[in-house]
């Protein structure tokens, strides 16, 4: 209907009718707007809210003042700032554009041609694509640190590479298994130690760890950023230094995660807590109804229903509007990972599968 045609309708009509008309319509549009409900997205692993108003304010500035700068190749204001909360010297720290990049360079660095790389399985899928592009051989290990322990004594291991928590799983590796697996495997296996979602952890000290890689993407809410950095055990600076990008992190990146350090502690303790409680809750009540569900230290769960493969299950949710990530690209077709938000999300999730079932 072009404009003319739109006000040639209204030709005879009283002021009264006319608005009638236009009240009855502004109401349909609105019974229609309440009517539609958003997709609830619980297949990813990054936080969904928006960031803090002070780490966009401090990006904001940085970006005016110094894009047209190369960043500080080592990130000394960050990396220090960062090196005095985990109280280690500033040389055993490094930052890199995200821990993904951090841990592809370490994969780089230390396998030559033919030599493996073990990681338990399922978990998270960088973990074989590292080992290719350094020219090595992947391995998945069936089972946790001791059955890891016995495979890093067969010939051409070089890596053990473990997420804790695993993703997709959520499960933590103890800090008692991790020393064991340090000390029982051969002193040329290097063990490099992904810690992405450790932020989340309440089962025991986050910084328990000797050799961890960390990151902003995802209790902090920053994965937009791309920023992540390493810690190294004593005597690892060589190897440190041989890690870092060649070109550092982008001062805006530096700018927002040093902005979120300072500001935002007690915004990053109130999702976590949030995290915990709906982690509880949702555990019980999936189990309540039929789930195995593996006890998970992560923000999500690790799922699986004996009669129902995890493909059907996510497409029956996603009928109903909630999307969960299914476990077949990693070889366990049984399960699916739900991302936990909130109560409110938990109560639309559990009605979902109330009426898939």
């Amino acid at each position: 209907m072009g404009l003319l045609d739109y006000y040639r309708q209204f030709e005879g009509m009283t002021e009264e009718e006319v608005n009638v008309g236009l009240r009855a319509e502004a109401a349909e549009r609105r019974r229609k707007a309440l009517t539609r409900v958003e997709t609830l997205d619980l297949s990813q692993t990054s936080w969904p809210e928006l960031p803090h108003t002070r780490v966009v304010n401090a990006i904001t500035f940085v970006a005016r003042a110094g894009l047209n700068r190369y960043p500080h190749l080592r990130g000394s204001e960050l990396r220090d700032e960062l090196a005095a909360r985990h109280e280690v010297d500033p040389g055993r720290l490094i930052l890199g554009n995200g821990a993904a990049e951090l841990l592809s360079s370490a994969a780089r660095a230390l396998i030559e041609p033919g030599q493996r790389l073990l990681t338990t399985w399922p978990s998270y899928p960088l973990y074989p694509i590292m080992a290719r592009r350094a020219h090595g051989r992947a391995v998945p290990v069936t089972g946790g640190v001791s059955e890891l322990i016995e495979a890093a004594h067969e010939p051409g291991t070089r890596v053990v590479v473990l997420a804790s928590p695993n993703d997709p799983t959520g499960e933590l590796v103890p800090v008692f298994e991790l020393q064991r697996l340090i000390e029982e495997i051969p002193p040329e296996v290097a063990v490099l130690l992904d810690e992405a979602l450790v932020e989340f952890v309440d089962a025991q000290p986050r910084d328990a760890s000797l050799f961890v890689f960390r990151t902003f993407s995802k209790a902090w809410g920053l994965a937009g950023l791309r920023v992540g950095y390493a810690i190294g055990g004593p005597g690892s600076q060589d190897l440190m230094a041989e890690l870092q990008p060649d070109l550092g992190v982008s001062e805006v990146s530096q700018a927002g995660a040093l902005e979120a350090l300072r500001g935002c502690s007690e915004l990053l303790e109130q999702r976590v807590r949030v995290i915990g409680e709906e982690r509880r809750l949702l555990t019980k009540a999936m189990r309540d109804r039929g789930f195995d569900v593996t006890e998970s230290q992560a923000n999500f769960l690790w799922v699986a229903r004996l009669s129902l493969q995890g493909s059907e299950l996510a497409a029956r949710l996603g009928r109903a509007g909630v999307l969960v990530a299914d476990g077949a690209p990693l070889g366990e077709p049984r399960h699916v990972r739900i991302a936990l938000r909130n109560r409110a999300a938990s109560t639309r999730l559990l009605s979902a599968i109330d009426k898939a079932l």
